[in-house]
């Protein structure tokens, strides 16, 4: 199997990279460039776009009419896949976690308008697992194809492995090669898919994800999710590699907290913002970014390096996290 063979197009690629000269100067590090994820164009883009790609190359083969998925209540995941089965003519389901808010805002305002059923996770009756969820399609007389929270299988993991192609395509017209690429970490997709595109398109810089949920007390099983998926992904390319936890590099020491904004995010989205005019999420790139701030002032890199950060979307959770923003 090809990544094209596999795929579909949701997304708006290739996704540009340019540099942040404004930030780089401040931060007197070194030399800092963007890959706009967040412009995939899938409902207000994000990286998500790029695993649903392949998700619906999936589905699309199978007899259903009806996507089933899930995620937080600000799930950029779930706001995408809605976005998606709305263009292709399928329903979609979405389950999300905790209790309905007074008002929809941000995703969930989104979902609703593209005509997601949205079920609150064990609250008043929902059910309290996708598998749960898709039962109730079928009693309902509908096809369901279910997509794991955030996308995260082998063929999610493809849109990344994709995404690193492109990256090579793009780095060629650089005079200065890419050192390190840093990315927000949770579920694991994107970081497994651009460790097997690295080994794909012969990326010998470094990948650092940041996670932003699993702490270091959860390192081993977390890294095991990232090679279950690295292997299980290259295999379907035919890819001959046995991937283990030294190909991942993880930074755990950022994670306090799944969406809890303090002064690590609140700076990271203001400085960004103010200086380069480029507005960044609170939950994964803002603290991505963050980290990314925090590890150039602690002289983690040297002048020599050229880090690209990767800007997986999310813009819309501003709205709902404004009062932990506004400084």
């Amino acid at each position: 199997m090809t990544l094209e063979q596999q795929r579909i197009k949701l997304a708006f690629l290739p996704t540009p990279i340019h540099e942040l000269p404004r930030v780089t100067k401040h931060l007197n590090g070194p030399r800092i460039l963007i890959k706009r994820d967040d412009l995939t164009g899938l409902a207000l883009g994000g990286n998500k776009t790029r695993k649903l790609e392949y998700l619906f190359g999936d589905a699309l083969k199978h007899d259903i009419d009806t996507i089933v998925t899930a995620g937080a209540v600000q799930s950029n995941h779930c706001r995408q896949t809605a976005a998606a089965a709305a263009q292709l003519g399928l329903r979609c389901e979405l389950l999300l976690n905790g209790k309905p808010p007074q008002a929809l805002d941000g995703s969930t305002l989104l979902d609703n308008v593209l005509g997601a059923n949205i079920h609150w996770q064990g609250h008043d009756g929902g059910p309290n697992t996708l598998e749960e969820l898709a039962q109730r399609v079928r009693a309902a007389g509908h096809k369901p194809y279910i997509i794991p929270y955030g996308g995260s299988n082998a063929f999610g993991t493809m849109g990344y492995v994709n995404a690193m192609v492109e990256i090579m395509q793009q780095q060629e017209a650089s005079q200065q090669p890419i050192t390190h690429i840093i990315l927000a970490s949770c579920s694991g997709a994107t970081q497994a898919g651009l460790v097997v595109g690295a080994q794909l398109a012969n990326f010998t810089g470094k990948i650092i994800g940041i996670s932003v949920d699993y702490d270091e007390s959860q390192k081993a099983q977390y890294q095991q999710d990232h090679v279950d998926l690295a292997n299980a992904t290259a295999a379907k390319l035919g890819l001959d590699k046995q991937f283990t936890s030294n190909d991942f590099a993880v930074e755990y020491a950022y994670a306090t907290g799944y969406g809890i904004v303090k002064e690590l995010e609140r700076n990271a989205i203001h400085l960004l913002a103010g200086l380069e005019g480029i507005l960044l999420d609170p939950v994964y790139s803002g603290r991505a970014f963050g980290a990314l701030i925090d590890m150039i002032e602690k002289g983690n890199f040297s002048e020599n390096d050229t880090i690209l950060f990767l800007h997986t979307g999310g813009a819309p959770a501003l709205f709902p996290y404004a009062s932990k923003i506004v400084r």
